[in-house]
């Protein structure tokens, strides 16, 4: 185990095979999609834009928010896929096609993730003009995310398009938002535009999410096998204090293997690299650091030999399952490593709540 605690520096090279495997994934046109031949999504493509920010590669990093620009929607939002359609064979490895399967959605989840990748991006690099640049674009993402909240304060998973009827909000997603307008408001703050509408629809959001469960997830399978649905509420920011530490106590034994890592869903034998480390930065958020600092710890022993990530470790049978090693997987280690060091000056964004709920 390689255990890194708070003013730990990061070792040489610990990276090299993330970063490797980012780099290699990324198309000339700035683009990162899952691993190769895989989908593309604006949420999982920023994620992996702000691992390459942790790990200095900020040249490829802003590659990655033109990409962004470059492809967003007039009305704000962006095509994406959604992972649940990728297409696996039986030796569980991506069987191809165009970007994927499944028709393109326009989800509200993904629109938002700019305003965190942007905010972070900052953070790191205390470049006010990249700010100023990418501010439209965070601008109009948001303005299409608040445009779907409804009168209860819980946010439409995605646009009503004729291929994605169910109005309805789902707790990971709208935890995700959550998050997103926290960014949001501190980019305009920095940049001195108005936050009062958005300070109120994250207010709404987070009462939605902490008191009106009735509101997400009405139109989807039980989700309650998810473990994102368990502790999203908790990194994100919406469930603090008291409450954060006793909801992740309350299913730490069904959801958590010992020495391995977080499942991904409760009734299957399979941890999954990149839902450890989100659970790694929710633990930091709930001042439950000890617990974070040993989950990450057994998250290294998942290396391919390369030193890139696999996506996941099937313990039954002992096997890197699927045989996978996508550029977020990587980018959440590296983004859950700098919360538990405090490495870049981002490095508490995923490490505590940051924001007050009070609209200005």
């Amino acid at each position: 185990m390689t255990l890194l605690t708070l003013g730990d520096a990061i070792p040489d090279n610990f990276f090299d095979g993330a970063r490797a495997r980012i780099l290699d994934l990324q198309r000339d046109n700035g683009a990162i999609p899952w691993y190769d031949g895989g989908v593309i999504d604006p949420w999982n493509h920023t994620e992996a834009a702000m691992g390459l920010t942790v790990i200095g590669e900020t040249l490829h990093a802003r590659r990655a928010f033109r990409y962004l620009a470059e492809t967003q929607l007039p009305d704000g939002s962006w095509w994406g896929q959604l992972g649940s359609a990728v297409p696996f064979d039986d030796d569980h490895q991506y069987t191809g096609g165009d970007e994927g399967a499944g028709k393109p959605i326009r989800d509200t989840n993904f629109t938002a993730y700019i305003a965190t990748g942007a905010w972070h991006h900052y953070l790191v690099t205390r470049d006010r003009q990249w700010l100023v640049e990418i501010w439209p674009h965070v601008e109009a993402a948001i303005g299409f995310v608040v445009a779907h909240q409804t009168a209860h304060g819980d946010v439409r998973w995605a646009a009503n398009d004729p291929h994605t009827p169910e109005d309805d909000a789902l707790v990971t997603g709208c935890s995700s938002i959550y998050k997103s307008l926290e960014c949001a408001i501190h980019i305009a703050r920095e940049l001195g535009h108005p936050t009062r509408e958005w300070s109120a629809a994250r207010v709404r959001l987070g009462e939605a999410l902490r008191e009106k469960p009735h509101r997400f997830d009405r139109t989807w399978e039980p989700k309650d096998r998810y473990s994102m649905d368990w502790y999203y509420p908790v990194l994100s920011g919406a469930v603090t204090g008291e409450a954060a530490r006793k909801r992740l106590a309350a299913k730490w034994d069904i959801f958590v293997e010992e020495g391995k890592g977080c499942r991904c869903v409760l009734d299957q034998p399979w941890v999954t690299v990149a839902e450890s480390a989100e659970l790694v930065m929710a633990l930091l958020v709930a001042g439950e650091r000890k617990r974070a600092e040993e989950l990450l710890s057994w998250q290294h022993q998942w290396r391919a030999e390369c030193g890139a990530y696999w996506m996941g470790f099937q313990f039954d049978q002992n096997v890197a399952w699927p045989a996978e090693r996508p550029a977020w997987t990587a980018a959440a280690v590296i983004l859950a490593t700098d919360a538990v060091t405090g490495t870049t000056p981002a490095s508490r964004l995923f490490a505590e709540r940051t924001l007050a709920e009070a609209a200005e």
